[in-house]
């Protein structure tokens, strides 16, 4: 089976791009079980989603959102100003397929339930996203032991920044976890160029 989890460190570290990456290098269905930030609507994929992103860029299967909250928060607090629930989540039945969580790997889904918990409910393998930069040896090894201690399975790490071979060596040295490969910042950022910096720097063996 080829399902994997996409975490990250953190917000807005090119995240959603490395999952759009691997959903068309594996071929795969994508799902975002909470969607936070945009406006619910009758279209699907909504409009400003990342589901909507990843459609562009691959032209994959996106599997609806269980949820779609217009607040820019944690699933948590932004399901609870909109007064709704987050339903008890469960990937869809499809096979290759990635999905990608809402932020890092201890944001809250509701008061009593971490991504890491949820992540570790579902068995499947995660992948943690990081920076090459500043500050993300400290980060990415909180993340990855905090998936650890939950018990969730860490698949490895993919990096997405400027190449820096030390930050990334130390990491794969003080955690044990596998380098999955390094995606650049890509400018322009088109289907094209993503689908090629993927097959150029991730083996799709390391997830098969």
């Amino acid at each position: 089976m080829a399902r994997f989890v996409i975490t990250g460190t953190g917000t807005d570290i090119g995240k959603t791009v490395f999952a759009a990456g691997l959903t068309g290098l594996l071929g795969a269905d994508y799902w975002k079980p909470v969607q936070t930030g945009v406006a619910a609507t009758s279209t699907h994929p909504a409009p400003g989603s990342d589901g909507a992103f990843v459609a562009r860029m691959t032209g994959a299967r996106i599997h609806p959102e269980a949820v779609v909250l217009p607040e820019p928060l944690s699933p948590h607090r932004a399901a609870e100003l909109a007064g709704v629930a987050i339903p008890d989540l469960t990937p869809p039945d499809a096979d290759p397929l990635v999905i990608e969580g809402a932020g890092g790997v201890l944001v809250p889904m509701t008061r009593q339930l971490l991504s890491a918990d949820l992540f570790a409910r579902w068995g499947l393998p995660v992948i943690v996203v990081a920076t090459t930069g500043l500050g993300t040896i400290s980060h990415t090894l909180t993340a990855l032991e905090s998936l650890d201690r939950r018990g969730a399975r860490v698949h490895g790490v993919a990096f997405v920044g400027d190449d820096n071979p030390d930050n990334i060596a130390t990491i794969a040295a003080l955690s044990g976890a596998r380098v999955l490969g390094r995606l650049p910042r890509l400018d322009p950022l088109t289907p094209d160029t993503l689908a090629a910096a993927m097959r150029a720097r991730f083996d799709p063996r390391d997830f098969a």
